[in-house]
C-alpha cells in the first residue's frame, strides 16, 4: 500500500535527508531543481500540481520557503499535509541592513548537522503517521542517520581545529552560516546582503560598510555561493584587498557525479572549501 504514498520535499538537500529516513519504503521527490535558490524560487502551475499530488509535503520552514503560502492557498482543498522539518528548533535572528527593517529569523538550521538530527526526528514522526506499518523502519533509519550526523559534526570540529581562532572569520554573500559559525567557533564578520534571504538588495551604504569591516577586521576571504553572479563580490574583494572564493553549496546539492550529491557530502565539501581558504596565507 505504501507504493501509492507520495512524499514531496521542498529542496534537494531536504529530499536527501527525508530519503535517509524513508529508506526504500517510500519514494521521495524534491520540488525545487538542483541549483535553485529557495529564497527567490517561484513555482509554476506544474509545480503546484506536483505538490497537490502529494500525500505529504515536507518543507524546511523557518521562513525559508517564501513561495509556500501563496502556493498552498492556490491549492485550496487539494493541499497536502505539510510539516516543517525544522519544527522545534529555536531560530537565530538576522541582522538589519540599510534598506531592510529586519531580516527576520534565520532558516538555515541545516548548516549545523546536530540540528538535522531534529529534522530526522520530525521526518520520522511524519512518515510514521503516514505509513504506521513502516514506523519501525523509520525509527531505525532515523537513529542510524542521526549517528552519521554526529559523526559529521565530530569530523567538522576536527577539520576546523586546523584554522587558528583569529582566522575563523566568515564573510559571505548573505547570512547563511550563522548556525555553522555558532557551532564551530567562527565569527560572522559581514555579508554582501545583510539579510538571511539572498533575495534582499544591499544598499550602497551597506556595501561601503562591508568594505570597511573587511579592512578593519583583516578577514582574508570573501566566500560566495555557487550560482551567484560574482561581479559585485569580486569588486568588493578587490577594493578590500581580500580573496574571493566561489563554490559554497549551502542551499543545493549537485548531481550524482558532482562533489555534493547528498547533504552529508555537501557539508563536507563546504567545510573543505572554508578550511582550505582560511588556512592559506
Amino acid at each position: 500500500s505504501n507504493a501509492r504514498v507520495r512524499v514531496i520535499a521542498s529542496e534537494p538537500f531536504l529530499a536527501d535527508i527525508v530519503r535517509e529516513v524513508a529508506g526504500e519504503r517510500i519514494p521521495v521527490q524534491a520540488l525545487l531543481p538542483i541549483g535553485s535558490d529557495p529564497h527567490s524560487w517561484e513555482p509554476s502551475p506544474r509545480d503546484a500540481a506536483v505538490v497537490a499530488s502529494a500525500d505529504l509535503f515536507i518543507v524546511n520552514g523557518g521562513g525559508l520557503e517564501a513561495f509556500l503560502a501563496p502556493l498552498l492557498e492556490g491549492l485550496g482543498s487539494e493541499r497536502p499535509r505539510v510539516i516543517e522539518a525544522s519544527a522545534g528548533l529555536v531560530p537565530r535572528e538576522g541582522s538589519q541592513g540599510e534598506d531592510d527593517d529586519h531580516s527576520g529569523p534565520d532558516p538555515h538550521f541545516w548548516l549545523d548537522p546536530l540540528s538535522v538530527v531534529r529534522y530526522a526526528e520530525n521526518v520520522r514522526d511524519a512518515l510514521s503517521a503516514l505509513d504506521p506499518s513502516g514506523a519501525a523502519v523509520f525509527r531505525a533509519n532515523a537513529a542510524a542517520y542521526a549517528e552519521r550526523l554526529r559523526e559529521l559534526d565530530r569530523w567538522i570540529a576536527g577539520e576546523v581545529s586546523a584554522v587558528p581562532t583569529e582566522r575563523r572569520l566568515l564573510v559571505t554573500n548573505h547570512e547563511s552560516l550563522g548556525y555553522f559559525a555558532d557551532r564551530y567557533g567562527f565569527r560572522i564578520v559581514g555579508t554582501i546582503i545583510p539579510s538571511v534571504s539572498s533575495g534582499a538588495t544591499p544598499s550602497a551604504k551597506d556595501l561601503a560598510a562591508l568594505v570597511g569591516v573587511l579592512k578593519e577586521t583583516g578577514a582574508p576571504v570573501l566566500f560566495l555561493e555557487e550560482g551567484t553572479d560574482p561581479r559585485l563580490a569580486q569588486q568588493l574583494a578587490d577594493e578590500a584587498g581580500v580573496r574571493l572564493v566561489i563554490g559554497l553549496r549551502t542551499h543545493s546539492l549537485t548531481g550524482p557525479e558532482g562533489p555534493a550529491p547528498t547533504y552529508l557530502a555537501m557539508m563536507r565539501a563546504d567545510v573543505r572549501t572554508i578550511v582550505d581558504a582560511l588556512e592559506a596565507p
